[in-house]
């Protein structure tokens, strides 16, 4: 990769690592599912009048049942189990769990697409999950005001964004990234909206909270959505997919600098394990024979 796509990939891991700090200081006034909701129509608002511009319309109406599933899975869901989660654990941990998003999306594929993965990618998939279990395992409780179902939400969010993922490469290969993108949430906040307007605050949101809805919208949605497809126009999607491995930096550093979250022993050991299956079930990180 050129020095400019790297800087790029850096950039684009420093605004979904700060993604997980926004859900956190805005879930609270907002709730998770209004929250989510006006994250996407932020979104839909900056990507469907640049979608008109590039005269891509058409793809989004040529594949609009597909894009609509693509809008469920990888935006309105996990959103919403995020934005859940962030009430109640630190946006360091919500991260790291999200890195588990290829795991997830590596099995789907060795289940669905019957793209079986090579010794060292199931050696991969065995580690990653061994650190997800291991972490969960320290970190959840059930019990009242208990992190565990915070947990179970972000492990759900991962899981459809790696169904997305396959879903994606399956039905809408070749299809103009813009309009998956613009389409994805367009068909998000359309799915969000009625319960949006049942589970609406009933007191009026600070300026600080819509201040971290406008960044999670312009920002770490619609912004990022356009930086992650040019890169993977420009350096394959193989590469871009390394954003991955930086974001719970990103996401611990944010949360450390603006909310004093503290990094455990065992945040960081479980991290390293889930990026070291991660690396090997992608095929980032190669053993020798």
């Amino acid at each position: 990769m050129k020095t400019h796509d790297i800087a790029e990939l850096v950039a684009l891991a420093a605004i979904w690592g700060a993604s997980f700090l926004f859900m956190r200081l805005g879930a609270g006034e907002f709730g998770p599912v209004a929250l989510a909701a006006a994250r996407v129509g932020g979104a839909t608002l900056v990507l469907m009048p640049l979608l008109a511009w590039r005269g891509q319309l058409g793809e989004l109406r040529r594949h609009w049942r597909a894009i609509f599933v693509v809008g469920a899975a990888n935006s309105a869901l996990p959103f919403l189990l995020f934005s859940y989660a962030a009430l109640s654990i630190s946006a360091g941990l919500s991260s790291i769990f999200n890195a588990s998003t290829p795991l997830w999306g590596a099995l789907i594929a060795a289940w669905w697409l019957r793209d079986r993965p090579t010794p060292a990618r199931a050696l991969g998939l065995a580690i990653g999950f061994a650190g997800v279990i291991g972490l969960a395992w320290e970190k959840a409780s059930f019990k009242p005001g208990g992190s565990g179902w915070a947990i179970v939400a972000c492990l759900a969010a991962a899981l459809s964004y790696g169904f997305a993922a396959n879903f994606t490469k399956k039905r809408l290969q070749g299809v103009a990234p813009l309009a998956v993108a613009a389409g994805s949430q367009l068909a998000a906040a359309l799915l969000l909206a009625l319960p949006a307007l049942v589970w609406w605050p009933a007191a009026m949101p600070s300026a600080n909270a819509w201040a971290m809805v406008a960044l999670l919208a312009l920002l770490c949605t619609g912004l990022a959505y356009l930086m992650y497809f040019r890169l993977i126009a420009h350096v394959g999607a193989a590469n871009a997919i390394a954003v991955t491995f930086l974001i719970p930096a990103f996401a611990v550093l944010w949360g450390w600098l603006f909310l004093a979250e503290p990094l455990t022993p065992a945040m960081a050991f479980g991290c390293a394990v889930i990026l070291l299956g991660t690396a090997l079930a992608t095929g980032v990180l190669k053993l020798r024979r």
